[in-house]
């Protein structure tokens, strides 16, 4: 099934009819920033627990689902999308206990299922998430086994939302062991023992739990057989900080706890658990690196930094004294960025090289074992396991080459296949190509464009530019559906690794934070402008992509280059930057943003680029689908709500300016397959359909 090209200088003369919104109403609310006044009309839309929002949600959606409804290839896009996604998905495998546990989607289950296979290879489902809630917007949020693999707690996410539920049992007669556990948020959920285990969470906050303010992390331990209520703080108490983690090490002999006030940088403790009222010692006391201990021989630990160290090393040093001046190298810094795991008494050293792997094996000492050679240039992520495990696995992926997953034999250095999907998609028939392009300040920044072999670069090729930019974040090449099917029909998928990102280090992340922001949004444009030089497409056939952090960068770029690209498609935005600290745990977001409340310098700055404080009356934007959910509590929803508002009241032109508002999601993680397909087709209908597509040709897979 592909889009007939020739249909793009025809398409171009399809007439849109004008929309009728909802009417929105406009508050009085102004805002004082040292002196400075700032109106914020839609205020009100902040209130996710109102009538009236409720109510405008309604409405809106009634109005983009009429849309959607018109765009005559919308079914049999989604037909593909379903048949395409129709295949068996199944993750590597994990010993718990006296079990061998492994995920497995049959095609199209909303959830993926947890099976288990004992000594005798006897197959039975574990936990079936699809049983959770009858409309599949319950979803399996994390797993964790006691020691001996004999208990269980597994947290659930409802409609979307970071807060969970944690339901202990019984791995051997699956009853459930006490009550359930609750208002549990941003934690896994680490054992000690068999006996009890560390958690993290906040106080229930006043109001709405979707929005309003969460910044007190508290380190928790549950022993089993007692009330939550009666739970222990171990760490969070009398140090404020935003986010607290703790595990214990795999010899349960020590607690590693970590806390943050912001997104990069942490302190670092330790404490004895094998010593009766041990105290937590401080290694790292301070938030100026990023540092974590992933393994332990004894009182020697190991430790991931960047201390001194911008692409990452790992180093050693002995618990007696294990402050930073006393770190030695294990694997020194390099000039690509690191990304360590541990498996089978060994180190894999997962190096980023132009945003893609290359992964090497290492001993405790530090010695190189081998370079692994990986199937290509694409993504290989895994090798992790315990100490006494005799066989690893890792995936690899790239653009066009569905996830495979590898077995690994660490001794021996062998590789072979162990899952390869079989997906109705013709890998040979594509490429992916790595570009280097000049940002505005002369920046060299690196994309990857995919597409179907023998394209013309003639400027009428439909094209999706995606990119996030910002929280030390690498976009790294990995297949998708949604994208097969978007270059089965023509389409070109470019993913531009801008600034702010991790890709290249520290520096690169520092480069587009705070008052560099800006250079995020240039390298975007300049992306852009690459892709209508070169002839891949042209802005009557260029859409820009992006969620979260990227949303705001969709949300950036259109309000300062509306005349750039024809299609915006900002998901889960971080729209208003003058208020995004206010909500839930945004504050936490402020190393790469700033805050309004930090000086006038970057209240003016980020009033500069904020989206929702930069559309302007008689501007024609491109065609805009916002998406969001309404139970998103990390970006919440009034975000996109706002810049919706704006946008549609301020709009020239017949160009739509639509938003599209899930029910009972969230962010994103664990919505169900049917909502993730519905949407994925919403969104590339509505693409095609303003590019001036009116019919999709069946030339492949009829």
């Amino acid at each position: 099934m592909a889009v007939s090209t020739s249909m793009a200088s025809l398409g171009q003369n399809q007439k849109q009819t004008p929309i009728t919104y909802p009417t929105t109403a406009k508050g009085q609310t102004v805002d004082v920033y040292f002196d400075t006044k700032v109106g914020d009309p839609y205020r009100w839309l902040e209130d996710d627990k109102s009538a009236e929002t409720a109510a405008w949600v309604k409405e809106e959606n009634k109005v983009t689902y009429d849309y959607l409804s018109q765009i005559p290839f919308r079914g049999a896009l989604k037909a593909r999308l379903e048949k395409l996604w129709n295949y068996e998905k199944i993750s590597a495998p994990f010993k718990e206990g006296n079990f061998i546990y492994y995920y497995k989607n049959n095609g199209l289950q909303n959830q993926a299922v947890l099976y288990r296979k004992d000594a005798k290879g006897k197959e039975e489902v574990f936990l079936d998430p699809n049983t959770f809630s009858k409309l599949g917007t319950t979803s399996l949020g994390g797993l964790d086994f006691s020691k001996d693999g004999s208990k269980v707690a597994y947290s659930i996410s409802e409609g979307g939302s970071d807060w969970r539920k944690v339901i202990l049992m019984d791995v051997n007669n699956f009853k459930k062991l006490e009550d359930t556990l609750v208002d549990i948020k941003f934690s896994g959920v680490s054992w000690k023992g068999n006996e009890g285990f560390y958690y993290s969470s906040y106080d229930k906050p006043k109001g709405s739990e979707l929005s309003a303010k969460t910044d007190q992390h508290k380190l928790y331990y549950h022993k089993l057989g007692t009330a939550q209520k009666d739970d222990q703080v171990i760490f969070g108490a009398d140090q404020k900080r935003r986010y607290v983690g703790g595990g214990v090490t795999e010899d349960n002999h020590y607690l590693v706890i970590t806390a943050a006030n912001s997104t990069y940088g942490n302190e670092l403790y330790i404490q004895d658990l094998t010593k009766p009222n041990s105290p937590i010692i401080t290694i790292v006391d301070n938030f100026n690196s990023d540092n974590n201990i992933i393994e332990n021989e004894g009182g020697k630990l190991f430790i991931e930094t960047d201390l001194n160290a911008p692409n990452k090393r790992i180093v050693s040093v002995d618990i007696s004294n294990p402050k930073p001046e006393n770190w030695k190298d294990v694997i020194p810094e390099t000039e690509n960025v690191l990304t360590p795991s541990t498996g089978a008494g060994y180190f894999f050293a997962n190096y980023m090289k132009d945003a893609v792997s290359i992964v090497k094996q290492y001993d405790y000492s530090g010695k190189l074992v081998r370079e692994i050679q990986l199937p290509g240039l694409g993504t290989a992520t895994g090798f992790g396991s315990k100490k006494d495990e005799k066989t690893l696995y890792y995936s690899f992926t790239n653009y066009i080459t569905p996830g495979t997953i590898y077995s690994f034999e660490p001794k021996a250095g062998k590789s072979a296949v162990y899952a390869q999907p079989k997906v109705d998609f013709k890998s040979e028939d594509y490429v992916s190509t790595q570009v280097f392009y000049t940002s505005k300040d002369g920046t060299k920044v690196p994309m990857i464009i995919t597409h179907k072999k023998g394209l013309k670069l003639d400027g009428n090729n439909p094209t999706i530019l995606y990119g996030y930019g910002g929280f030390n974040i690498s976009l790294t090449p990995s297949f998708s559906v949604s994208n097969a099917v978007w270059m089965e029909n023509g389409g070109i998928y470019a993913v531009a690794n801008l600034r702010g990102g991790g890709e290249y280090g520290k520096k690169w992340h520092d480069a587009g934070i705070k008052t560099q922001k800006q250079n995020v949004f240039d390298d975007f444009i300049a992306a852009a402008e690459y892709l209508i030089a070169q002839k891949y497409t042209s802005s009557s056939f260029l859409a820009i992509r992006g969620g979260s952090n990227g949303g705001l960068l969709v949300g950036a770029a259109m309000t300062q280059r509306p005349d750039l690209m024809k299609v915006a498609l900002p998901a889960v935005g971080v729209m208003d930057m003058l208020r995004y600290h206010t909500f839930t745990s945004g504050a936490g977001w402020a190393f790469d943003y700033g805050t309004s409340a930090d000086s006038k310098e970057m209240f003016e700055y980020l009033k500069s680029y904020s989206p929702v404080q930069n559309v302007k009356t008689g501007v024609q934007y491109p065609a805009t689908l916002v998406t969001t959910g309404d139970h998103d509590d990390r970006v919440v929803p009034a975000h996109s709500f706002k810049f919706a508002a704006e946008l549609q009241e301020k709009q020239t032109g017949t160009n739509p300016v639509l938003i599209r508002i899930d029910i009972n999601a969230g962010h994103g993680a664990g919505k169900s397959l049917a909502a993730t397909i519905q949407e994925i087709c919403d969104i590339q209908a509505f693409t095609l359909y303003n590019m001036g597509f009116t019919t999709l040709s069946t030339i492949n897979n009829p």
